[in-house]
């Protein structure tokens, strides 16, 4: 049975600050997976990796997304990769309703580089840095991001209100069936 909305995107998309916004509309609360992590781990997710490598990370965030899953309905904000494992793709599929919130990498570069825990918090997932980083994991991701989006949301040139009226409506609206829309 379908009961989350789920956020979805790469890193600097929005989700967080979107879900926040979307908690009084929705009336479910928010849960930030990446913050779920980092509490129950009592690491950030750069320690995570550091100590055990992205599966450590990825075996954590299973755990969390699943314990999550099977709780009252919520809004999630879930990490960029959460989508990459195939036990989480299915279990948000099956329990929720997912959003991809998108943009593109020069807008997602500058969100991420005008956050200053990012660096603090958040390791590079590739050897390359920056933008290259960004374009590489987005070209990788999409696909899934797409496949997975009952939602899509173009956050390029949109405020977060506007964002979150958009999710909003269409939540409001659901059936309870997978639809998918292109916003």
């Amino acid at each position: 049975m379908k009961r989350h909305l789920y956020l979805t995107g790469y890193r600097g998309s929005g989700k967080t600050s979107v879900g926040h916004i979307l908690t009084e509309p929705l009336g479910l609360p928010l849960i930030d997976l990446d913050a779920e992590i980092e509490s129950t781990a009592q690491k950030t997710i750069r320690e995570i990796f550091a100590e055990g490598g992205e599966q450590r990370f990825r075996d954590l965030e299973a755990n969390e997304l699943a314990r999550f899953a099977a709780g009252e309905p919520a809004i999630v904000s879930l990490g960029g990769g959460a989508i990459l494992r195939q036990s989480n793709f299915d279990l948000i599929r099956e329990t929720g309703w997912s959003v991809w919130l998108d943009a593109d990498a020069e807008t997602l570069a500058s969100r991420i580089s005008g956050d200053v825990t990012t660096a603090d918090r958040r390791p590079s997932l590739t050897s390359q840095t920056g933008i290259d980083e960004i374009r590489s994991l987005l070209d990788q991701r999409r696909p899934i991001y797409e496949s997975i989006a009952s939602l899509r949301v173009d956050t390029t040139h949109q405020s977060l209100n506007e964002i979150a009226a958009v999710i909003a409506d269409w939540f409001s609206q659901l059936d309870k069936s997978s639809t998918s829309i292109d916003c």
